[in-house]
């Protein structure tokens, strides 16, 4: 299955329950508009090397549309459009005034010098910079990319365009940047985390966690996981998994990341897993926040946390979805799980707009407001109606995307 036609089953889903006719479903669902670019470079070494980018603009009827740029190898058309399909929904469930698009560039940054992807992603900008900008398009990190990426994006779209920090968010605080970004994904997933073991009755102190992934969100996630006291007992990254089934020092861990450029390779205070068997392990609550697809009717059966938190985009297939669902597994789904980082690249992009900085305070508070908030309403909605969480969070989006959408006119 690809990745845009899972999106479809879950949009699918929701429009049943809303009754939306053929037309409007196929209308809300076609992106807007889709590039395909040629981007080459001259290599350190005078080669020249020629890459694909992409960026996918599916929705602009609630606002400028927004979205990540990510640089992965497996990078292609259909993972970006499904990644920008759901940045319209994930916009709309937590009702911050934007539409979804998302970019990405096929490419194994491992094989880059730093020189060689600053020249990659000023190429890249060249080619798109006149259908991106702060009341259009507004890009921000996402796999691959980091804030010294973001930094070279505005710097050479403000080549073109004159002083416009506003153009692009998870720049570095130096540069316009907001306090608070960088840590905003994993910190959200950590906050709407303990909402649902609230609402679910359950200790935070008994509920053993795994996070796949120990990137920007899978870290942040497990930082604050860990202050608020709840045992994280596994994570993984791309050297594998490390379990410790009596809770992992997490302090120790962040630490050890940290020292070794980012990676856990030869972390010794835990059981070497794989990150298949991280997956599997008989713990409360599972948290994916590394790349999608990884959860399928092949292992859905051996999956054993009756709670799942979809840190990463699209983590689970349709199928194995509704497998889960059938055996009472409660699913925060991405387009709310994840929200807390375009929440704040809002935030971001508001204080450039008002050439004004807000304090980390500030951005956290009301970064806890508006999850809370969307997390209140998506919870509501499926105890009233019945539904599963994702179910009724694509409801409450795509009915903000409708209605939006008809009363802006359609013509």
């Amino acid at each position: 299955m690809r990745a845009f036609d899972a999106v479809g089953i879950y949009f699918g889903r929701a429009a049943d329950q809303m009754d939306l006719t053929e037309n409007m479903r196929r209308l809300l669902l076609t992106p807007k508009r889709e590039v395909q670019v040629q981007v080459a470079i001259e290599r350190d070494n005078g080669e020249l090397a020629t890459y694909i980018g992409f960026r996918v603009q599916h929705d602009h009827s609630r606002g400028p549309m927004k979205g990540g740029l990510r640089y992965h190898p497996d990078v292609d058309l259909d993972e970006v459009r499904s990644l920008a399909s759901l940045m319209t929904w994930k916009t709309a469930v937590v009702n911050i005034p934007y539409g979804g698009a998302k970019g990405g560039i096929a490419v194994d940054t491992t094989t880059l010098s730093r020189r060689e992807l600053e020249r990659l992603t000023r190429k890249f900008i060249d080619q798109i910079h006149d259908m991106i900008g702060p009341d259009i398009d507004i890009p921000a990190p996402d796999m691959g990319t980091n804030a010294e990426v973001m930094a070279w994006i505005r710097n050479q779209y403000e080549k073109y365009h004159g002083f416009n920090p506003a153009c692009v968010t998870g720049k570095p605080v130096e540069l316009h940047g907001s306090a608070g970004r960088e840590e905003a994904t994993g910190r959200g997933v950590g906050i709407l985390t303990l909402k649902l073991l609230s609402r679910l009755g359950r200790k935070p102190q008994d509920t053993r966690v795994a996070i796949q992934g120990f990137g920007n969100v899978g870290s942040h996630t497990a930082a604050f996981l860990g202050q608020a006291e709840i045992p994280v007992v596994a994570v993984s990254d791309i050297s594998g998994g490390y379990y410790r089934a009596d809770g992992l020092n997490v302090s120790h861990i962040l630490n050890y990341a940290r020292d070794h450029g980012d990676c856990l390779a030869g972390y010794s205070e835990a059981e070497k897993i794989s990150n298949e068997q991280l997956l599997e392990l008989d713990v409360e609550m599972l948290i994916p926040a590394a790349l999608g697809g990884v959860i399928s009717v092949d292992n859905a059966p051996r999956i054993k946390a009756p709670i799942i938190v979809e840190a990463a985009n699209g983590p689970i297939w349709p199928d194995a979805d509704e497998m889960l669902e059938q055996r009472g597994v409660t699913i925060l789904p991405d387009i709310l799980a994840n929200a807390g980082g375009v929440t704040a690249s809002y935030f971001e992009w508001a204080q450039n707009r008002q050439h004004y900085q807000w304090g980390l305070n500030r951005v956290r508070q009301e970064l806890d407001r508006v999850l809370s908030e969307s997390f209140q309403q998506v919870w509501e909605l499926s105890v009233e109606r019945k539904l599963s969480l994702r179910t009724a969070a694509y409801i409450l989006g795509i009915g903000r995307v409708g209605r939006a959408t008809v009363l802006g006119g359609i013509t």
